[in-house]
């Protein structure tokens, strides 16, 4: 016979893992916050380590797998296809491998696409890399590299990977320091820096560090440099800003408001601390020359994708950024005034895996991937 109090401790452990009643379950797929509550819906499960999801125009999507797979859904969120990338060198490995995939903007009239990896021709060396391609008949084709980081490393991690285009319809590239962190502050290496890029991969003829084409070591499609590693972007829907994300040390994850040419710190400057020994790095968190973050978590969530909200699905949501959390499956909503914070709400954490991309759907709705073995594609709306 089984005594008492191991019959009770059997009750427990199932009602703290939802495991007994349908109703623990059913709560964690409604969220309440500050002005919505709202239905958490899984479409898809089974995902390996997903990174990245977008839409295409006739509302299909495709979703890139770390490891180096591109899978296209139907408009009912069903696997229509997994597309070859053979012809990409892609190189998977620690936090490398597969990364992002962008639309252009005239998307309609060139059907082309931009897709960033981790990549290495020889598997001596590798680094952050980016393509365009033709998508057409299901397929990827016309593949042009546009850019390949420069020096590669054998590290495997801080790859940055993360494309935007904005409405000029150039091409924004986010770049890790790749564990080499006083690269970060040298303008001969891509190390550490957003690039901006036409969408062809020449530079554009306003590129900020343009003023130094006379150094001849200055890259200059570097937008912004000093950053550690940049895993979230997004362009303000109003004011076409664009704000973007990196995760700290030990601490130390920033938000940035992202101007051409500035240098963002690291690691001279940062709230973060050395792993393990929690010493501080580099000259403390300020120094004249250096952007200070908007804002800053100590400590660190492992900040992921990011969005603005615009449209009318989250009307009182409008403009704000909703971004994810690695470390602890965080979801939060930041509310900014004149490029300021004037709300931080946290919508859930520990609820439902490493929350890896965050993104709009077409009819407003807000779409998630989790960073799991056995990921997920969720779908957040309001219902009240």
């Amino acid at each position: 016979m089984y005594s008492l109090r191991y019959v009770f401790s059997i009750i427990v452990l199932l009602l703290l893992t939802g495991n007994l009643f349908s109703s623990d379950r059913e709560f964690e797929k409604i969220i309440d916050t500050k002005f919505y509550k709202l239905k958490v819906e899984t479409l898809l499960v089974g995902l390996s380590h997903p990174w990245c999801l977008t839409f295409l125009p006739d509302r299909r999507m495709f979703i890139t797998e770390r490891m180096g797979n591109l899978i296209l859904l139907d408009s009912n969120f069903q696997i229509q296809k997994k597309i070859s990338l053979d012809a990409l060198p892609i190189y998977t490995k620690g936090q490398g491998g597969l990364f992002d995939i962008a639309i252009d903007r005239k998307f309609k009239e060139n059907n082309l696409v931009y897709i960033s990896f981790n990549g290495s021709p020889d598997n001596k060396t590798w680094g952050t890399e980016l393509v365009s391609a033709k998508f057409l008949g299901n397929e990827l084709v016309n593949i042009k590299p546009l850019f390949k980081m420069q020096p590669k490393s054998r590290s495997n991690h801080h790859f940055g990977g993360k494309i935007i285009l904005n409405t000029q319809n150039e091409l924004f590239l986010t770049l890790g320091d790749r564990g080499e962190k006083r690269q970060a502050q040298i303008l001969s290496s891509h190390h550490g820096s957003i690039l901006r890029l036409n969408t062809d991969g020449t530079i554009p003829s306003d590129n900020p560090l343009l003023e130094r084409s006379r150094q001849e070591s200055t890259l200059l499609e570097i937008y912004s440099f000093g950053h550690r590693n940049v895993q979230g972007i997004a362009i303000h829907p109003e004011t076409e800003r664009i704000w973007a994300h990196e995760h700290g040390p030990q601490g130390g994850d920033e938000l940035n408001l992202i101007e051409p040419g500035k240098n963002y710190g690291w690691p001279v400057i940062t709230y973060g601390v050395n792993y393990i020994t929690g010493t501080r790095i580099g000259e403390g968190t300020d120094k004249q020359g250096m952007e200070q973050p908007t804002f800053t978590w100590v400590p660190s969530i492992g900040t992921s994708g990011m969005t603005f909200v615009s449209g009318q699905a989250f009307p009182r949501w409008k403009n704000n950024l909703i971004l994810g959390g690695l470390k602890n499956g965080h979801l939060v909503r930041i509310a900014i005034k004149k490029n300021r914070i004037s709300d931080y709400e946290t919508i859930f954490e520990n609820k439902f895996g490493r929350i890896r991309d965050v993104r709009q759907g077409p009819k407003g709705d807000i779409y998630l991937l989790t960073d799991e073995s056995n990921g997920k594609l969720l779908r957040l709306t309001a219902i009240d």
